[in-house]
């Protein structure tokens, strides 16, 4: 069984790397541009659609509002992303947003900003798998009939590929985020050459609809003024993920730094070009969208009816520009589905790194900071995938419940990192002395500064437009995180505080204890029970004695006869059990030798047997397990196992030490924090 298991998890993982390979990881521009940006790159299959269903609460002409808000998008995108080239530069260590804070800004905001990205991530997962399915199901009806299940169903394939390492799944996962690019730019290329150059007319399959406005009468003054700060929220989800590039920069080759800000340049250049194109081609084919579809949306001038939902808008153009049921339709369509699944890798990166990072200040538990068989951060994978199945089940798959959620923690993080990085060229600038330098300082500190507002006003927009639709579940959620990681560092600290060695001239517990008194447990006579006799006299204690418990006087008679007609030379006690409790006896037992002798020892030894089947644990050493996890919190008492190898633990004997992905592994001390990948 043990080597089917071993089998299977080979082919699904990869033969186990070592430390040495982990230069082999590191990962060229080409291939950590699809890894760290599939997020932001795929946020254009969603965010100009979310803009138009914002607007359409004044209907279909206040469309007209659509290029100013994906004009200030746009800029907000090429503000975050000049600031983050400033970080990788500043702080190429990994920590990214969570660094900066916590170097500049203090503790407090250091966790604060490592709760809202954590938050973010798990709803990255969320909600890039959820659209995915709803892509899909809006085409299939078995899909749509079992959306949970097969959202969670992805997940788990997004965990294995993820487990495997991530040069292994940034290969896999390059063709279709390129082909997606590809698709996409060439799709805007064409559309706006038949309409600029060929002077042909665009219609969506949504053209002909009508779009009946919520309020009647005019919007103006704040209701005008909230449409337009709601639409502008919701197209902010195109940048989403951008943060992600800061916190992998381990991951890249060197130099590490530069090619991350390379990368950084390129997903925004291509981001950007993408969204504003999608928004002009939408905006000139006459896609219509309505937050209520089935009674704000006319087709033919009726209502759309109970069930129907907007068109996906990347289709949606697709049509128009190359027409309903073309190759390039079908293209469209199939590679915007499949890259909605690959945009949550982006989070499969970010979290478990960042979650590496923590456990590493000790904010929270120190298993995530250890790797995987491939080289990956495997407990905090599966601990991603775990919290993200768990919000997909809770919400249904519905990607329109879960995306009010979206992006709160994301702007958090920008607005406190930005003003982290302002503060950290100030404190540089006050030492520096050489012109240039001062000069590159003084342009960086502005560009960080302007993006501190700016993200900071977005992020107040946010919350406002957001929190009333579920934006205050991650209101809620981040103070959760941020306490609980705070208790987590409290309780290492206190335990270190606790096991610190004394100073020199203090008193120290190393002392030897006065005497050690070993008890050897005794509950039949046989090759077991002779062997902990003899290797308990092998360690020469002060005192020996065998205990057995009479839960039968029967019993404990014939086996204090056998004992004594062995010569075994070590005196039998026989503890009286009325009740016949096994525990409880030997428990008074220790805690009497104890209180007569309070600066000794007492040393137990537990006969156990070997087994080589999972079922046979069942069967042996449940009363030495009680009793085993009794005494270990009895102070001055030693625990002692005694192992004898029953026949079917033969059947294990050579096989290789099996390690599953995020088994617990001896942290590893390799290169510091700016040599390890993100994984």
């Amino acid at each position: 069984m043990s080597k089917v298991t071993d089998a299977v998890k080979r082919l699904l993982v990869g033969r186990a790397l070592r430390s040495t390979q982990l230069h082999e990881q590191l990962l060229p521009k080409r291939i950590a541009l699809p890894v760290f940006a599939s997020d932001p790159l795929s946020s254009v299959a969603y965010a100009p659609l979310e803009i138009l269903v914002a607007l359409s609460v004044g209907g279909a002409v206040a469309y007209l509002f659509s290029p100013w808000i994906a004009a200030a998008i746009v800029v907000l995108m090429f503000t975050v992303v000049a600031s983050y080239r400033q970080t990788v530069h500043a702080y190429p260590s990994g920590g990214g947003d969570y660094e900066v804070a916590m170097t500049n800004l203090g503790p407090n905001a250091g966790v604060t900003v490592a709760s809202a990205l954590l938050v973010d991530y798990v709803l990255t997962v969320a909600v890039s798998v959820s659209s995915g399915v709803d892509n899909i199901g809006s085409a299939i009806p078995f899909v749509a009939e079992h959306k949970v299940a097969i959202a969670i169903a992805m997940v788990t394939l997004l965990t294995v590929m993820n487990l495997r390492g991530i040069r292994e799944s940034g290969t896999f996962f390059a063709i279709p985020t390129y082909a997606f690019v590809i698709g996409v730019l060439g799709m805007v290329a064409w559309g706006l050459l038949q309409i600029g150059v060929l002077g042909e007319e665009l219609r969506a399959p949504s053209a002909d609809y009508t779009v009946v406005p919520e309020q009647t009468g005019d919007l103006a003054g704040l209701a005008l003024a909230f449409m337009l700060l709601r639409a502008f929220s919701n197209g902010c989800a195109a940048l989403t993920g951008v943060e992600a590039i800061s916190n992998g920069v381990p991951a890249f080759r060197k130099p590490k730094s530069r090619n991350a800000a390379t990368t950084l340049l390129l997903m925004g250049l291509i981001a950007v070009s993408m969204f504003a194109g999608v928004v002009a081609l939408a905006l000139a084919s006459g896609v219509k969208a309505a937050e209520n579809p089935p009674t704000h949306l006319l087709i033919d001038g009726r209502p759309a009816g109970p069930g129907y939902t907007n068109d996906p808008i990347l289709p949606s153009v697709a049509s128009a520009v190359f027409g309903p049921g073309s190759v390039g339709f079908i293209y469209i369509s199939a590679i915007t589905a499949l890259i909605l699944f690959l945009a949550a890798n982006t989070a499969f990166n970010g979290f478990p790194v960042l979650g590496s990072i923590l456990a590493q200040d000790r904010f929270l538990p120190r298993q995530l900071h250890t790797r995987g068989d491939r080289l990956a951060f495997s407990n905090g994978i599966i601990l991603l995938a775990a919290f993200a199945c768990m919000l997909i089940f809770v919400f249904d798959a519905n990607p329109s419940a879960l995306v009010h959620l979206y992006i709160v923690g994301v702007f958090v993080s920008f607005t406190l990192s930005q003003t982290g990085m302002v503060i950290h060229w100030t404190r540089l600038l006050r030492t520096e002395t050489e012109l240039p330098a001062r000069r590159r300082m003084q342009r960086s500190r502005l560009i960080n500064g302007f993006g501190a507002i700016l993200t900071g006003l977005v992020l107040v927009v946010v919350l406002i437009t957001k929190f009333m639709l579920g934006a205050w579940i991650v209101v809620l959620a981040m103070p959760v995180l941020f306490g609980i990681m705070k208790s987590i560092r409290a309780h290492y600290d206190h335990v270190t505080q606790e096991l610190a060695l004394p100073a020199e001239g203090e008193e120290t517990e190393q002392t030897l204890p006065a005497r050690n008194h070993a008890i050897v447990l005794v509950s039949k006579i046989h090759k077991p029970t002779l062997r902990a006799v003899a290797y308990a006299r092998a360690t020469r204690p002060s005192s020996l004695e065998a205990v057995t418990v009479a839960v039968d006087a029967r019993e404990s008679e014939a086996v204090a006869e056998e004992w004594e007609r062995l010569g075994v030379p070590v005196p039998l006690k026989i503890l009286d059990s009325p009740y016949r409790e096994i525990t409880r006896p030997i428990l008074q037992y220790v805690k009497d030798l104890r209180r007569r002798s309070p600066r000794d020892v007492v040393t137990v030894y537990i006969p156990e047997y070997v087994v080589g089947h999972w079922w046979e644990h069942v069967l042996h050493n449940q009363s030495a397990l009680r009793l085993k996890g009794r005494l270990l919190f009895m102070p001055g008492v030693m625990v002692t196992s005694v192992p004898w190898l029953l026949h079917s633990s033969l059947r294990l004997k050579g096989r290789p030490e099996p390690f599953a992905p995020g088994a617990v592994r001896r942290p590893w001390d390799g290169p510091s924090r700016d040599e390890q990948p993100g994984s």
